[in-house]
């Protein structure tokens, strides 16, 4: 599955869609991701996104609401990944660890450059905006029940010690792996996150 094969495209105050949403919202999310939401132009968001002012106007009303759009199109996109690369692993431990490494994987080369959206507006916007606020907090909270779902599979299906703290476990796990996409954006290397990743899961030795 790739970034544009999910279909969440929004309704548009019922006019027929003209254009391919999500392309659209792919292509305005890679330039939030890289040059964050103030340095991005509404000038840059409408060349990327193959749209003119004035569709991008009508369709999500300024730059804002293109953002907010991007948003939750980047969310449920990586939901839909993440939950493909843990759908084969065997018990709890061994999908925390697809979990981890998809955040490695994430996190290196020029695809770590770009970083996390979520993680990006937790640091740049979410104090002065509410309503962004409020998505990064869902996310944050979506990702650390998650994992903290996974560590009780594993403690229950034997993967995972039972000494093991969950909750705290979890919320160190979601440091980590929100770390990664943070350091990700200085282009580090495949194999050293990938260490990191394997640091990662001896929280749940």
């Amino acid at each position: 599955m790739t970034i544009d094969t999910i279909d969440i495209t929004p309704r548009l105050r019922g006019r027929p869609r003209e254009f391919d949403m999500n392309a659209a919202l792919d292509e305005a999310l890679r330039v939030f991701s890289e040059r964050g939401y103030y340095a991005a132009s509404i000038s840059e968001l409408t060349e990327a996104m193959g749209l003119t002012a004035g569709s991008v106007y009508k369709a999500f009303g300024d730059k804002r609401g293109v953002f907010l759009a991007a948003f939750d199109r980047y969310r449920h996109v990586r939901q839909q990944l993440i939950d493909e690369s843990l759908a084969s692993a065997a018990n709890g431990y061994d999908k925390l660890r697809a979990l981890v490494t998809f955040f490695a994987e994430a996190s290196c080369g020029e695809v770590g450059r770009r970083g996390c959206l979520v993680v990006g507006s937790a640091t740049e916007l979410a104090l002065f905006d509410q309503e962004v606020a409020g998505r990064v907090g869902v996310a944050f909270d979506f990702d650390e029940r998650r994992i903290l779902d996974l560590i009780r599979l594993g403690q229950t299906d034997g993967s995972i010690p039972r000494h093991v703290d969950a909750e705290a476990a979890a919320c160190a796990m979601l440091c980590l792996t929100k770390g990664m996409r943070v350091i990700g954006k200085t282009g580090r290397k495949h194999e050293t996150m990938l260490a990191v990743a394997e640091v990662t899961m001896k929280l749940l030795d």
